[in-house]
Parts: C-alpha cells; structure tokens; sequence
C-alpha cells in the first residue's frame, strides 16, 4: 500500500536540505510525498513547553495547511516545527511522527522516531532516538551530474584544479571572529600556493559585511569564480560541489560539511579559534577527521590527504521510517 508523508518545511535553509534528503531516499512507488511549507508569526520564539501540541507560532496560511486528512507519517526538521507534528499526533493519533535533530526535552516521547547527531549525545536519550554520523542530504551522485552539465561551462576558464571555498560564519549569537576570518584566509592562501589552480568561493548570510570585506581583499589574487551573499545571480552551490576537485568549508554548519562529505572529494574544515564554535561543532569537525571523511585545513600535508569515506545518512533515515 502506498503511504503519505507530509514534510514540515520551515525557513531554515540547513533543516530543508537534510529532510529533502530524506524524501530523495524514499521510493516514489511506496510513498506519496507532500512539502508543507511552514511560515512563522513572532510567537514562534516561545520555548516549545509553551507552545506544547499547538500551532501557536504559525501563520494563518499555514495553519490552513494542517488539516485533514492527515498523512501516515509526518517528518518534522527542527526545533520549530516540533510542535506542529505533536499537534497532528494529536489530531490524528495514527500518524507516525518522525523528527530530525533533537526536538528538546518537552514532548520528545511523543515522536515516533527521533534522529539525532552523535556529536548531540549530551542531550537527554529515550528510546524513540537513533543515533547517526553527522546527517542526511541530498547529495548524490545523480545530483552531482546534473549539476555538472549545468555549471562546467561556467568555470571552464578557470586554471585547475578547482577549490570549492564555502564559508559559513556567526553561531549562537556569536559573530565570525575576525582574527578566524584573516587566519582562514591565510590557510586557504597556503593551500592554494601547495596545489595551484582557482577557487570557487561563496559566503552565507552569517559571514557579515566586515568578514567578507577581509575575505574579498585577502583572496583577490587567487584566480576565482566569486558569488558573495546578497548577489542576485542564480546560486551556483550545486555547481561548486559537483565540479570542484577540493572543497575547503568552515566547520560552522553541520549541513553544510555533510553536504561537502557527500561529494567524495578532499574536504578540507576550517575549525578556528575558541571564541567561535560551540564544544558540538568541534565534537562533529573531529568526528569528520577522525573518520578520515575530512583533513584539517591547517594540517601541513593536507595538500596530499584522500578520503576514506563519504557521509549521507538520508538512506538510513529512509529505511527507519519504512520500518516504523
């Protein structure tokens, strides 16, 4: 029999990534996939014990959306949206509730499955949650074709071999620290000077105006393919991971990294000082090197390091909601 999933979709770009993931991983022939776009009002920022099983926080055009009939499973993708699949669970107590990273301690009982990081197994464990390495996205080898017949000839010009540069920045309320933005840079300078070519570089909305003004002036004589935040330009994301020889990434967005391992090329993770990530990002960037998935930047033979693996969990995370 076929089933219906419902994905909560909200607007966090990481979150999206790794449930679209998830759906990519399940058979179209098995399941019937629906994206349930999920918009915020201000009341959203209230800790999930006040929200409970409600859709307080969602928008009027949304709420519109979570209505019977409801779907055999739900897949909730963060924090936020933990809440609206406890309201179906509610409203429909049949309904398999599947919720991706750790929901928080209020109403994590309530979920059916509950995947959570192992750099996250600090926080509270039940039996609902299974554990995983890093986590899901949709980066396969299909994906990383398509792309390269959209974006090669975009960077055709360019001397080889290519570094993918994707910069993440500011965590947890918490800038990226200039002196990290200046000894990126100059580890990323060290590399190139080691195996030559061009670079193909992209900031975030969390690298801020300071830190890409150091980066710009910095890398300027690195031959490169630039796309800084704001540029109104299609993304070229996919490209920079399908056509690539390396990747450099700094080790702020789980997402992000795991995307990068996903590829099967050199990643190379930039960790930084103290004053920027949290004890979990550094607990992930080590698991990524100690499972030989990714080298230190700052690691005087990475020119020379060859992964032994690449990450997707998104397969896994499918074969446990078909189980359930």
């Amino acid at each position: 029999m076929v089933k219906t999933i419902w994905s909560l979709m909200d607007n966090r770009r990481g979150s999206v990534g790794q449930a679209q993931g998830v759906l990519d991983a399940l058979d179209e022939a098995q399941f019937i996939k629906t994206e349930k776009k999920i918009v915020y009002t201000k009341f959203a920022g209230l800790p999930n014990w006040l929200r409970g099983r409600t859709l307080i926080g969602v928008a009027a055009e949304s709420r519109a959306e979570i209505c019977p009939p409801f779907p055999d499973y739900v897949l909730s993708i963060s924090r936020r949206t933990a809440p609206i699949a406890r309201y179906i669970k509610k409203c429909a107590p049949q309904t398999k509730i599947i919720q991706l990273m750790h929901p928080g301690n209020t109403g994590l009982t309530d979920f059916d499955l509950v995947i959570v990081p192992e750099h996250d197994k600090n926080k509270k464990h039940t039996a609902n949650i299974h554990y995983i390495v890093g986590c899901p996205h949709r980066i396969t080898s299909q994906y990383l074709q398509n792309a390269r017949a959209k974006w090669q000839s975009e960077f055709a010009q360019l001397p080889a071999p290519l570094t993918a540069v994707i910069i993440g920045g500011g965590i947890k309320g918490k800038t990226f620290p200039l002196e990290d933005v200046r000894n990126f840079c100059a580890e990323v300078k060290t590399l190139k000077a080691q195996i030559g070519g061009s670079i193909l570089i992209t900031t975030s909305r969390r690298t801020g105006a300071e830190a890409e003004e150091i980066i710009k002036k910095e890398l300027a004589d690195i031959p490169q393919y630039n796309y800084y935040w704001g540029d109104t330009r299609e993304n070229p994301y996919a490209g920079f991971l399908a056509c690539a020889d390396n990747i450099v990434i700094t080790a702020d967005s789980v997402s992000m990294c795991c995307e990068a391992t996903g590829t099967g090329k050199p990643i190379y993770l930039f960790v930084g000082g103290e004053n920027w990530l949290t004890a979990k990002h550094r607990r992930f960037a080590q698991s990524l090197i100690d499972g030989k998935c990714a080298a230190s930047l700052d690691d005087p033979n990475a020119d020379s390091f060859l992964p032994q693996q690449s990450l997707n969990a998104a397969k896994e995370v499918a074969e446990l909601i078909k189980a359930l």
